[in-house]
């Protein structure tokens, strides 16, 4: 009879044991949804084309979903037009590639708390016949002097992105830029202004990071580069919320504070090695202009 009352005291515990485990458990998966579900769940982040055409947005963007609740809304366009979303309030964080913009920007109010995410180079490619006999040049402004000179085929993007404004001043440093046909705008990114360029035998100034990780399908060459003027910094802002009531800026916080993480940064200076040989960026949080 005691043994009896002893397993079935055995029986109660372990219930009640049970019981409490299970609700402990479901309290702790109630917390986590709390976390995970912010009350704003979407970001809209407004971004330039490379971010995208070198696929690093592809590996980013559902890595921050799924460990923040957040569902991001990317528009991805010329940096010029990235910035005036954001000084319209409407994006709510900036990913974008070009500094004397950027600071102007904030500067007006319209955006704060700039940082460094990584940074890449520009270089100038062209067809394997190099007209313009501009191979292996470390001077980016003679060689667009040379460019212009040889009146050879450019294809400039023409969408004010940070990409369109390098070279437009690279054109301002040089003193010429090539006249008529032999200059034209693809008013696209820079994926599409490459491959216009190849399938056409023309010269273009490109990132490094989407020339690299679309060159397999290219007809162009790396003609000029290591130009410590061809530095190309992507930094990320935040659309200023006191000036833009309507903006997410808990999302827009998390995304900023995401892209500069340890582990992301760790994400971004591996990115590519493994498809392209050689990583796309080099991850710059916590840097200042000056040291890179």
């Amino acid at each position: 009879m005691m043994l009896y009352f002893k397993i079935q005291e055995f029986r109660l515990f372990a219930g009640r044991s049970l019981v409490l485990i299970m609700a402990s458990v479901f309290l702790v998966a109630i917390a986590s949804c709390n976390q995970s579900a912010p009350a704003n769940k979407e970001v809209i982040l407004a971004t330039t084309t490379s971010t995208y055409d070198t696929g690093l947005l592809d590996v980013l963007v559902p890595d921050f979903q799924k460990k923040t609740g957040y569902v991001v809304k990317p528009i991805a366009v010329g940096t010029g037009q990235a910035l005036a979303l954001g000084e319209r309030g409407e994006a709510d964080v900036l990913l974008v590639h070009a500094p004397s913009s950027e600071k102007k920007l904030i500067e007006s109010g319209a955006a704060i708390d700039r940082r460094l995410v990584m940074h890449n180079s520009f270089a100038i490619v062209g067809p394997a016949a190099d007209p313009a006999g501009i191979r292996n040049s470390k001077d980016a402004v003679s060689a667009f002097k040379k460019i212009a000179d040889s009146k050879v085929l450019f294809f400039s993007r023409g969408d004010d992105s940070g990409t369109d404004k390098m070279e437009k001043d690279l054109w301002k440093r040089a003193g010429a830029r090539p006249d008529g046909p032999v200059y034209q705008e693809t008013g696209q990114g820079m994926g599409a202004t490459l491959r216009i360029a190849s399938e056409k035998g023309g010269y273009t100034l490109t990132d490094r990071g989407t020339f690299l990780s679309q060159k397999k399908t290219l007809s162009l060459e790396v003609k000029v580069e290591g130009d410590p003027s061809l530095l190309n910094i992507y930094s990320v802002m935040l659309v200023n919320p006191e000036k833009y009531p309507k903006v997410n800026a808990q999302g827009a916080r998390a995304f900023a504070d995401y892209m500069v993480s340890r582990e992301t940064q760790s994400i971004i200076q591996s990115f590519g090695l493994d498809k392209f040989g050689e990583a796309l960026f080099v991850a710059d949080a916590g840097k200042q202009e000056e040291d890179l």
